[in-house]
């Protein structure tokens, strides 16, 4: 079951290790690689947090607001970027034995596409978060963009 800390791990500054399909439908194309730093704080008591990544690379930043849902016991997390200041549908979901995952409907390239974020193997040291697209309902995914996470050196966890 999801709690209002299921993020405190990410609180803090990282350094974040890209991988990103030239096409997020295409299952066989090109991955580029590439570095970002990161750095999220907490907002609400833990209940909530914002972090702020920059991607030199793509000469863009993206932000990320999470939000827990007491009631319902989910998380909602809302991604914008730089590039066009549009705060993208949510995904929603929670943690279950250390492993996050979180659902959405969105649009790619004119093309309905339901959204699969993942975040495993999380630390106050480290983390892995991935993003796969479906036009299929959720019947096949294409992972796209994986993101892994490490603490900058000499800085500890949260």
């Amino acid at each position: 079951m999801s709690s209002p800390h299921d993020f405190d791990f990410f609180h803090g500054d990282w350094e974040v290790r890209n991988r990103r399909r030239a096409d997020f439908l295409d299952p066989d194309s090109a991955w580029e690689e590439f570095p970002a730093t990161s750095r999220c704080r907490p907002l609400f008591d833990g209940a909530a947090n914002i972090d702020e990544i920059d991607l030199p690379h793509l000469d863009a930043k993206g932000a990320t607001l999470r939000l827990y849902d007491r009631e319902s016991g989910q998380w909602s997390l809302y991604w914008a970027t730089s590039r066009s200041g549009t705060l993208f549908p949510p995904v929603v979901g929670g943690f279950e034995d250390g492993r996050g995952v979180f659902h959405g409907d969105d649009t790619y390239g004119g093309r309905d596409v339901r959204v699969r974020f993942v975040w495993a193997g999380v630390s106050p040291a480290a983390a892995h978060w991935e993003q796969a697209f479906s036009v299929d309902g959720g019947e096949s995914w294409v992972t796209n963009w994986t993101m892994d996470f490490s603490r900058p050196s000499g800085t500890p966890g949260h």
